[in-house]
């Protein structure tokens, strides 16, 4: 630990008062800009979980598109998950703005000591679950990914504007899927209601543990990386959704989810968090399942890997050698 009376010590305070004035007067900070390595650390964690939890949330769809109802529903989420695989990348791409290397950090998620998000842990057990992940699970992006989109870190916040604009469309396919089954016949209403009961409570959790429990969230509120803590996040998505379950005559499963006059929010119930960390150390329906579908790919992919490698050193060679 370096003696405060030390040129260096004062020199690192002054750096950092001078950091935190800019976060307070709203400024981007940018990869070549001094920043405290506990900053630094704190958006590698985050950003990279955001890249896990797009790359593997991959998976659950995945599956469907092979058996979705139609030609129009195949086409829409296979674009989905293609452009999931984007929103991988930019953030990968994001991420390596602060010196960590991609590979080191899928190596991370491969051997279980990277996070990505609980709810791509949840089976998808019918049609429906794609209209509900739809939106459910991608409204809980939006309301997460508006606020990244303003952080602190200019690279992040650009990427999540981009990631904002795609995540608003498959909110809207699954939430157009939704509605078309609650308009249909009594087992598809059935199969949606269903889906919805499933779907509603692991997408609460989305938001992280509640504020008192939450281990970084003061940190990262403090250096602007979010603006909004996990309870305000939580409460706005449940106040855009119950409107919109209503206008499709779909019931929420919480029965004591009510409107409070006082306070302009719907009130809602008490969340199972035992249920949320049980998936978080990997005991959730389909961890297993997930991170072995990601070694598989890991591994299968290696030949593509290295012919794209040898692809760009030749190029580069090449380019090096005309210009010699």
């Amino acid at each position: 630990m370096p003696d405060p009376m030390m040129p260096e010590a004062i020199d690192s305070a002054e750096q950092l008062r001078r950091f935190e004035k800019r976060i307070a007067a709203g400024e981007k900070i940018e990869p070549k800009d001094w920043m405290p390595e506990r900053y630094r650390q704190q958006l590698v964690r985050m950003i990279s979980q955001h890249a896990h939890s797009e790359v593997v949330g991959m998976l659950p769809e995945g599956n469907w598109i092979t058996r979705a109802p139609m030609l129009r529903r195949k086409m829409g989420l296979l674009a989905k998950v293609q452009d999931e695989a984007g929103h991988g990348m930019y953030l990968y791409c994001a991420a390596e703005t602060l010196g960590v290397d991609r590979r080191e950090m899928i190596e991370a998620l491969l051997q279980g000591k990277a996070k990505y998000s609980h709810i791509f842990n949840y089976p998808t057990l019918a049609w429906a679950d794609i209209g509900v992940i739809g939106w459910f699970v991608d409204g809980a992006a939006i309301v997460n990914q508006t606020m990244l989109a303003k952080c602190s870190y200019g690279p992040y916040s650009r990427a999540n504007l981009r990631i904002c604009k795609e995540e608003n469309f498959h909110k809207r396919q699954g939430y157009e899927i939704v509605s078309t089954l609650s308009s249909g016949t009594p087992k598809q209403r059935e199969m949606v209601q269903d889906a919805v009961n499933r779907w509603w409570w692991p997408s609460l959790m989305m938001f992280g543990p509640p504020d008192a429990s939450s281990p970084n969230s003061a940190e990262l509120l403090r250096w602007k990386i979010k603006l909004h803590s996990n309870d305000e996040l939580r409460q706005h998505f449940v106040d855009i959704t119950v409107p919109q379950a209503a206008a499709v005559n779909l019931a929420l499963p919480d029965p004591n989810l009510r409107f409070d006059e006082a306070s302009g929010h719907w009130k809602f119930g008490e969340i199972d968090w035992s249920e949320f960390y049980e998936v978080i150390k990997g005991n959730g329906p389909c961890n297993r399942e997930r991170m072995k579908a990601r070694r598989d790919a890991d591994t299968e992919g290696a030949w593509v890997r290295a012919a794209a490698r040898a692809y760009a050193e030749k190029h580069t060679d090449t380019t090096t050698g005309a210009g010699a």
